[in-house]
């Protein structure tokens, strides 16, 4: 029993399958993983309460001295690597139709965001050489290495502050978060490294430039699948792999709309549970390894994922990731759910402060 529930995030392995089964149809059916993941997810959500239930110390203990939790998540990195090799084959194919195209690249989009930048970014703050390289390579199948430089230098330090990018203010469309979250962690990531630079003593164009080599591999990635296949399967993989930043911005999105840390002295206040959105919905934490635990990853940043809890002050979403992020594209139905839980939660605080 203990076994079967460590092996439980091989749920996320249904994706990849469909993926595999996109790749190798045509018509509606290559949309399948991309039906799954908004449309299935969702309405089993939907249907089954969330399950906020934590695990004991010696359950935590257990569970990061179980191997196979971090096999699964390796696991992920081949994985990925053969979809997207087999993904500019698949687009070889001679007789496909423009729906074929767009859903063959929506998954493989998919792909980029859920087993690219979302693996990326739990193997990204882990403290060993080899799984943060693994998280390089997951996150230069979407184009987005600089995505490591700005995370955990920038956003875990300055998340729901007006100085973070990746945050949503209160009332901000998703639309305009976009393009500002995109340009701002971008420009972040650049400066970061810069001043890390300066603090050694390294001139800025230099190899021990983590940006500029960080480009270059993913510059080489792109010539390389422009010289053995051809410039068209370039621009359908740059559009899969923008596709995967999209996803990752609706995601930061969702995870810190209109939280707000509050200025003590000439700092902010400590991050706490309740300036990131959480949900317990059982599919999207199984699907997203936990992702959806985020208040607690924002509390303790390096806590693995299969020990994740729930926080008692975190504020709680009406159903799980999936659900949420396509609620986001719409901003009126998102401001009508999400305005008043904000609204809410800053009378608390008043009323706390006021309080005390």
């Amino acid at each position: 029993m203990k076994k079967l529930r460590s092996i439980k995030y091989l749920m996320s392995l249904i994706l990849p399958v469909f993926a595999y089964y996109s790749f190798t149809t045509t018509g509606w059916t290559t949309y399948i993983p991309v039906i799954w993941l908004f449309g299935a997810i969702p309405l089993i959500e939907l249907l089954f309460k969330p399950d906020d239930q934590n695990h004991s110390e010696t359950e935590e203990k257990s569970r990061l001295n179980d191997f196979i939790y971090d096999f699964q998540i390796f696991l992920m990195i081949p994985i990925q690597l053969f979809l997207l090799g087999y993904f500019l084959f698949a687009m070889q194919e001679s007789g496909l139709t423009l729906v074929d195209k767009i859903g063959r690249i929506s998954t493989m989009g998919v792909c980029c965001g859920v087993l690219g930048i979302n693996v990326g970014h739990e193997l990204g703050h882990r403290t060993t050489w080899y799984e943060k390289w693994m998280a390089k390579i997951n996150l230069m199948t979407s184009l987005n290495m600089h995505f490591m430089h700005e995370h955990n230098k920038h956003h875990h330090q300055m998340v729901s502050t007006p100085d973070d990018p990746a945050t949503a203010r209160f009332g901000e469309p998703l639309y305009f978060f976009w393009f500002r979250s995109i340009f701002g962690v971008y420009r972040w990531a650049w400066r970061l490294e810069h001043q890390r630079l300066q603090k050694k003593g390294i001139p800025f164009f230099s190899w021990k430039n983590e940006m500029i080599t960080d480009h270059l591999i993913q510059i080489g990635l792109l010539i390389g699948i422009g010289v053995f296949f051809n410039p068209a399967t370039v621009g359908y993989f740059v559009l899969a792999a923008f596709m995967g930043h999209i996803l990752l911005e609706t995601v930061n999105y969702i995870e810190h709309y209109g939280l707000q840390r509050e200025r003590v002295g000439d700092r902010y206040e400590r991050v706490m549970p309740h300036h990131s959105w959480n949900s317990d919905h059982i599919m999207g934490r199984l699907n997203l390894l936990e992702l959806s635990r985020h208040s607690d990853h924002h509390f303790i940043a390096s806590r693995k994922y299969q020990i994740l809890r729930h926080m008692d002050h975190s504020p709680q979403m009406p159903t799980g990731y999936p659900g949420m992020m396509i609620l986001s594209t719409i901003p009126p139905l998102w401001f009508s759910v999400m305005n008043p839980r904000v609204q809410q939660l800053n009378a608390e605080k008043k009323l706390k402060k006021s309080a005390a």
